[in-house]
């Protein structure tokens, strides 16, 4: 275990603290540099043999000190290990879709020449903004085609002098407020699933996540992949989520107490041990433990840790780094 200590005699201190009261203008700092060694001719020192008040290392593989500033400066956190759930989990792919409701096709109400174009893909609009302007070969007037949603233009289908028929699609607009994520899940894993399951949303390119639930599952069974089809609805009101993306979705079907339970960010393995890191005060301790079920997030303790005690539940391989050196300092 690292600790610092300082091992000079009393009889030393009291007598610095003598002279110091008796002649005020003498510094220790013109003294010289063996001015304070005992009358044998012996330098003074701790049991390790470093000088007095130096800081010396008693570090042992299984704990370490540090002071609290360093810890929180690191990063390095506690929490005390409490009861919880281990969830039963199953993980599936799904795919971001629009919601029909938010799907709108802009079309052109009489045939003519297309005028102006208003709105490029990627705008977003306003219901009852102006899209496109038209001459109507019928009126031989011009009329305005509006958007009837608000949302986001996914497609332009037209062109400035083109003429458009009637009922043409000039643009597709979807409200990408709210999307949906389809789930498609085989075989006997469809029948674990039911409305109202939790499911956590991660997205593929960033590993981002987001908590939603099954709204429903769909009756019938994709086609293409033979997959049956569970629904969830994922706020996207800050448009972080793309219609279209593949996404990986942890379901859990149920969910089993636990007695203590920690996050899988407090396990570090050492010398082929699951461990994690006790904290009291600035001594960190390691401890090796025996693991029961876990889930996506965290670990049943099934011994090696009692309710209650504080775990480093962030920066765990700082501790696992330092115990590891102090260890190979040993060695040699």
């Amino acid at each position: 275990m690292r600790t610092f200590v300082t091992t000079a005699p009393l009889a030393l201190a009291l007598t610095l603290l003598l002279s110091a009261c008796g002649d005020r203008s003498t510094t220790t700092a013109n003294a010289p540099a063996h001015a304070n060694a005992p009358a044998d001719g012996h330098d003074d020192h701790g049991d390790d043999g470093q000088a007095d008040g130096d800081a010396h290392d008693d570090h042992g593989d299984d704990a370490t000190t540090i002071a609290a500033d360093i810890a929180d400066d690191v990063g390095i956190r506690v929490a005390p290990a409490t009861a919880g759930t281990i969830a039963d989990q199953h993980e599936v792919q799904g795919l971001l879709t629009t919601l029909e409701s938010g799907n709108a096709r802009v079309t052109a109400r009489f045939p003519g020449p297309i005028r102006r174009l208003h709105a490029e893909v990627g705008d977003r609009v306003r219901a009852g903004q102006v899209l496109a302007t038209i001459d109507s070969n019928l009126s031989l007037s011009s009329y305005t085609v509006t958007a009837p949603i608000a949302g986001t233009v996914l497609a332009r289908n037209a062109s400035v002098g083109q003429s458009a028929g009637e009922g043409a699609v000039l643009y597709e607009i979807a409200d990408l407020s709210t999307l949906w994520v389809d789930l498609h899940v085989f075989g006997r894993d469809a029948d674990h699933l039911a409305a109202g399951s939790p499911v956590t949303i991660s997205r593929l390119s960033d590993g981002a996540t987001a908590d939603t639930r099954i709204d429903r599952v769909l009756p019938g069974t994709a086609t293409a992949s033979q997959s049956t089809i569970a629904r969830a609805t994922l706020d996207n009101a800050d448009g972080q989520w793309r219609p279209g993306s593949a996404v990986r979705a942890m379901v859990t079907v149920s969910t089993q107490p636990a007695d203590l339970v920690v996050p899988l960010t407090a396990l570090q393995q050492m010398e082929g041990q699951d461990v994690v890191f006790v904290r009291e005060g600035d001594r960190y301790e390691k401890r090796v433990v025996t693991l029961g079920r876990r889930d996506a997030r965290q670990v049943e303790i099934v011994d090696g840790v009692k309710v209650g005690e504080d775990v480093v539940v962030a920066q765990s391989y700082t501790i696992k780094a330092d115990l590891e050196k102090a260890g190979a300092g040993h060695a040699h």
